[in-house]
This record gives structure tokens, C-alpha cells and sequence, in this order.
């Protein structure tokens, strides 16, 4: 088991409402930052850069 080191997604900017993002070498975690005990969202590494790099 991996101890998660949370950090502010880079696409959250300067807002106080963040992703926050952990990463593993098996998946990207992802949270709200106002609710760090709440859930979490667990994708692939490539569905997180499939989903970074998209532009709409």
C-alpha cells in the first residue's frame, strides 16, 4: 500500500475550490480539496492524461 502525497492539480489555478491529485504507479487519485476525507476518485494513469490533454 502506497501512502498518498496529495497536491494541487495544476488545472485548478488560483481558485480555492482544487482537485487535488495523488498518484501511485498503478493509478491517480483524486479529490476535493474542501472535503479530504470524503470520496475519491481512482482512474488509470492513461485515462488521467487522456483526460488532461483533451481540449474542448
Amino acid at each position: 500500500m502506497h501512502i498518498l502525497h496529495w497536491r494541487k492539480s495544476s488545472y485548478s489555478g488560483d481558485s480555492s475550490n482544487c482537485v487535488e491529485v495523488a498518484t501511485t504507479p498503478a493509478a491517480v487519485h483524486i479529490r476535493d480539496s474542501k472535503n479530504p476525507v470524503g470520496p475519491r476518485l481512482t482512474i488509470s494513469g492513461s485515462a488521467w492524461t487522456h483526460f488532461t490533454s483533451s481540449r474542448r
